[in-house]
């Protein structure tokens, strides 16, 4: 039998011929004009005089203050704890260098040159404990990978390296190596914490231009879990080659083998490690910005009680390292032009139909610092978590060029997938699946945390075929203006097919809304979950 998937393209094109959920993109619609309403938005957020919308800055407060008026204005309900605010408080874990300590045998490890310990740990003292190099240390029965098989980790410091195997696909290549799903099977087989070797990203922009971002945790201690890892570091070359003296293999040899996509071996390591990590931590809060959140209410009196997202994150990397002189990471196209689809969204949608559900227009905080925002609101939301049906989150979709392809991450997971293919066809713009999945981008923003939940997510990016100019013009933004601060005002942006994309999320929320079902997980996705019975 066909799974679903497999049937999903001729289901959605017979969906999108017969369904009256999906409006096609009006013909006469001046698209010159949308895209300066657009842009008009983009050019406030990443001005100079917001510093780059720094999490817990002043300029992100105006732009927080933006937000919450151009809400208001459009008519949304304010959805936060207070007013549109959804305050959310943090406060930075610092390493105590001078009394922390990674020791194998009698070789100790310099902190930071040898060895980077992260301070968010479980619990701070001391460890004594045996290390095992176990491969990939990933655990995805159901893509039949598991380096865990028949390991007896109880009680010791695992290794691994940071990548996966070839046969490995998808988005779950990149959402099983995200630290807590990692962890969650690592615990479970026993291990005390973990060590790894973490290889750049390919297509990542050569060196880190901003100044280091410091390490944050929620100051509410119900969302930081008692139960972590109680190490947690990451090698450098020159830790390598002192972890792996005397073990029988090197990590000239472990890399090859995983840039090949290669099984890698498991075996112990000699020496006993004694390592402590002590933390510092401030009393009071450090940060505190919002996350902002607005409400169309629903039509119908009974799918009014569930809630559609359409998201974005509000901040961007503020003021750091100059570049060419200019110190201002403007975050243009990362990620002002996400918040100004969001407000134009809400516009179109308001002045339509009302939905039959609900639909949240949510500006996230803290993305830049590990999605920070999401994680908090996808925890604790303003509304109740299991009403929630779906997300469609945009960051940094690069409207560079025309939109004949739209890449939809988490395309082939969830039915949210039927409904993007439908409201495409309608708009002859063709869906694609991700084409870099090494750049992990499903898990690399928002919508992760919303999938963290169990609930069906959807994220964006300008679609573009193999060799093409489009191609060439989107890798060349990346490494050109990508985290620096000439992703600015200056840089040529098509506002017109910007509009054209904010039109067609609009058709794609409004589709959604007004379904009769609530998407689902397909259950051979490596995200699936049972969503609740009525």
């Amino acid at each position: 039998m066909p799974s679903l998937r497999n049937l999903a393209a001729p289901l959605c094109l017979f969906a999108a011929l017969a369904s009256p959920l999906s409006a096609q993109q009006p013909a006469n619609k001046d698209w010159n004009a949308a895209g300066d309403a657009w842009w008009s938005h983009v050019q406030i957020l990443a001005d100079d005089k917001l510093e780059g919308r720094g999490t817990g800055t002043s300029g992100y407060e105006a732009a927080a203050k933006y937000v919450e008026d151009q809400f208001k204005a459009i008519g949304l309900k304010p959805a936060g704890v207070n007013g549109y605010r959804q305050d959310v408080d943090l406060v930075p874990l610092m390493l105590d260098k001078e009394n922390s300590v990674f020791q194998v045998g009698s070789t100790t490890f310099a902190l930071g040159d040898d060895i980077v310990l992260s301070p968010r740990v479980a619990t701070y003292g001391a460890i004594d404990a045996p290390m095992v190099f176990i491969g990939y240390g990933l655990h995805v029965p159901r893509k039949h990978v598991d380096d865990l098989a028949g390991l007896d980790l109880k009680g010791k410091i695992v290794v691994f390296y940071n990548a996966a195997p070839e046969n490995l696909l998808g988005p779950q290549r990149a959402y099983a190596r995200i630290a807590g799903e990692r962890w969650k099977a690592l615990e479970a087989a026993g291990a005390l914490g973990y060590v790894q070797i973490a290889p750049p990203r390919r297509g990542a922009p050569p060196s880190p231009t901003t100044t280091p971002r410091p390490t944050l945790a929620f100051a509410d201690p119900t969302l930081e879990p008692a139960d972590g890892p109680k190490l947690v570091a990451t090698l450098t070359a020159s830790g390598q080659a002192k972890l792996f003296t005397g073990s029988g293999h090197t990590p000239a040899e472990l890399k090859a083998l995983a840039d090949a996509g290669k099984p890698l071996p498991v075996f112990p390591l000699p020496g006993t490690l004694h390592a402590k990590t002590i933390v510092i931590t401030p009393r009071k809060p450090f940060i505190t910005s919002p996350n902002l959140i607005g409400e169309l209410e629903g039509s119908d009196h009974k799918l009014r009680k569930e809630y559609v997202i359409i998201s974005a994150h509000l901040d961007h990397l503020g003021v750091g390292k100059p570049v060419d002189g200019d110190s201002i990471y403007n975050g243009a196209m990362d990620n002002a032009s996400g918040i100004a689809s969001v407000i134009e969204a809400a516009k179109i949608i308001t002045a339509g139909p009302r939905p039959k559900r609900s639909i949240l227009f949510v500006a996230f905080m803290g993305e830049e610092l590990g999605e920070l925002g999401s994680q908090y609101f996808a925890t604790k939301p303003t509304v109740p978590k299991k009403q929630i049906v779906g997300d469609l989150n945009m960051d940094m979709y690069l409207p560079l060029f025309p939109l004949r392809y739209l890449e939809v991450q988490g395309l082939g997971e969830s039915t949210l997938g039927n409904d993007a293919r439908a409201v495409c066809q309608l708009d002859d713009v063709e869906p694609q699946f991700d084409k870099q999945p090494d750049e992990n981008r499903f898990v690399r923003s928002d919508q992760v945390n919303f999938v963290k939940q169990g609930i069906p997510a959807l994220a964006f990016k300008f679609g573009w075929t193999p060799d093409s100019p489009e191609e060439k013009t989107f890798n060349d933004w990346v490494k050109t203006r990508y985290h620096r601060p000439s992703d600015d005002l200056k840089q040529t942006v098509d506002k017109a097919v910007a509009a054209q994309f904010t039109s067609l999320l609009s058709q794609l929320a409004v589709r959604v809304a007004d379904a009769p079902l609530r998407p689902q997980w397909y259950p051979e996705s490596s995200f699936y979950v049972e969503l609740p019975k009525k």
